[in-house]
């Protein structure tokens, strides 16, 4: 098993990190593939917290090279903030690989991001303002800037001013925002090129030739299905392909060489942001569930919405992404509960479905139908490894949705640490 894709299969915060963590132990390389720092992995190790933005989860693993694929968008600064708060805390970022084809997010991204929300008012997407959809936008109009252009200075004060002379105008007029200086622009990002320079190359011969070694690569996807910009629920949805075949194309390996495809789930549901939730409990429910899963952003901070798990929604990301198997987190947080409720179908105009609707303003209008499953109230699972020792009740839930959604759950977690789990399939 050479080659293993790790997804959200919800709207991301599903504990893909701990997925990530758990399997380090058994990978050789563990490669970013998509998004920038708008996103988090928080992973507890010997009882210690860490919370990862732009570096693979792998660098926790001593023996893993970490690599960040050409498919994310890199802000310097912050990159090199949490390799200083990493190698304080005793974690060497030595290994780690960045490819020279990875898009630079820069002050005009900020500036775009931050005014373009504004300016939508209460129709607002709900971004987290890092810039990351700006510098995807500027990928695609060919105007971005990429890590290799760091080390060609007269070059990349040139495509500085230009960027300028395109941004500036829309920042200033439009969105009544302080444009950037692209001489201080420049120079801001050419203090970072010396100290990345040991870590960029060519990621994707690299990886190509540890498959070719059959050397075992983990790809660790951020965001999830639901946010990806063509299979998620558009326009709320980052800038980036989360689904598998991001994991081709954000690190240039082909398609036959992936092996598996894990998705993540939560054993409930939670979104951060604008957008459509059918299953989300505006309630004292939904308030205990944020707080008994502890549903706040690793990257912001925001409280996450919270809501039943939905069977729709993850065979949805069992289909589009081809799941092999799936990883069930925080199974542990459901044991406050008598009754259990799980979405398997929607009430859409038009009448009852059992899949994802493919009309935006359907899914916005669908309503959850719910059958209710015997929960394990008063039976504490934290911290359980072994299968046989779950309640009946536990295990009843867990295989129900296994048969709703469509495909094995291989993994669950019982707790925060990377200990607490229950291995029913080995994924590598």
């Amino acid at each position: 098993m050479p080659a293993v894709v790790v997804l959200g299969a919800q709207w991301g915060d599903e504990g893909k990190g701990k997925a990530t963590d758990q399997l380090s132990k058994d990978v050789d390389f563990a490669v970013k593939y998509n998004g920038g720092n708008n996103a988090g992995h928080t992973v507890v190790v010997n009882g210690e917290t860490f919370a990862l933005h732009l570096i693979p989860t792998g660098i926790l693993s001593p023996r893993v090279t970490p690599v960040i694929g050409n498919g994310t968008v890199i802000d310097l600064k912050v990159l090199f903030q949490e390799i200083e708060e990493l190698e304080m805390r005793g974690v060497s970022c030595q290994r780690l690989l960045v490819s020279s084809r990875a898009h630079l997010v820069t002050p005009y991204s900020l500036c775009i991001d931050e005014g373009s929300e504004l300016l939508r008012g209460d129709k607002a997407i709900g971004t987290t303002k890092r810039g990351i959809g700006p510098t995807y936008a500027e990928k695609m109009y060919r105007t971005g800037l990429q890590v290799q252009d760091l080390f060609d200075p007269e070059g990349l004060g040139d495509k500085v001013t230009e960027i300028a002379k395109l941004k500036n105008p829309i920042i200033e007029h439009v969105y009544h925002l302080d444009p950037p200086d692209p001489v201080e622009v420049t120079a801001e990002l050419l203090q970072f090129s010396e100290r990345l320079r040991p870590m960029v190359t060519n990621t994707s011969l690299v990886l190509n030739n540890a498959l070719d070694e059959e050397r075992v690569v983990l790809f660790e996807g951020g965001q999830a299905t639901m946010l990806d910009i063509d299979h998620g629920t558009y326009p709320y949805v980052t800038s980036s392909n989360c689904t598998a075949g991001g994991a081709c194309t954000g690190t240039g390996i082909g398609p036959t060489r992936i092996d598996r495809v894990v998705g993540v789930m939560k054993a409930y549901t939670t979104r951060v942001g604008e957008g459509p939730f059918p299953t989300e409990l505006n309630d004292e429910v939904g308030e205990q569930l944020r707080q008994l899963g502890g549903e706040f952003g690793a990257t912001t901070g925001r409280p996450r919405r919270t809501g039943w798990f939905d069977a729709v929604v993850v065979s949805y990301a069992v289909r589009v992404n081809g799941l092999t198997d799936l990883v069930m987190t925080k199974l542990d947080v459901l044991s406050e509960y008598e009754t259990i409720p799980v979405c398997t179908g929607y009430e859409i105009p038009g009448g009852r479905t059992d899949q994802m609707p493919d009309s935006a303003k359907d899914f916005a209008a669908a309503r959850p139908i719910y059958e209710e499953i015997p929960g394990w109230k008063g039976s504490d699972i934290e911290g359980i490894t072994d299968w046989r020792k779950l309640p009946e009740a536990a295990q009843k839930y867990v295989e129900f949705v296994e048969d709703r959604v469509g495909c094995r759950i291989s993994v669950i977690g019982t707790g925060a640490s990377r200990e607490d789990a229950i291995v029913r399939h080995e994924l590598i």
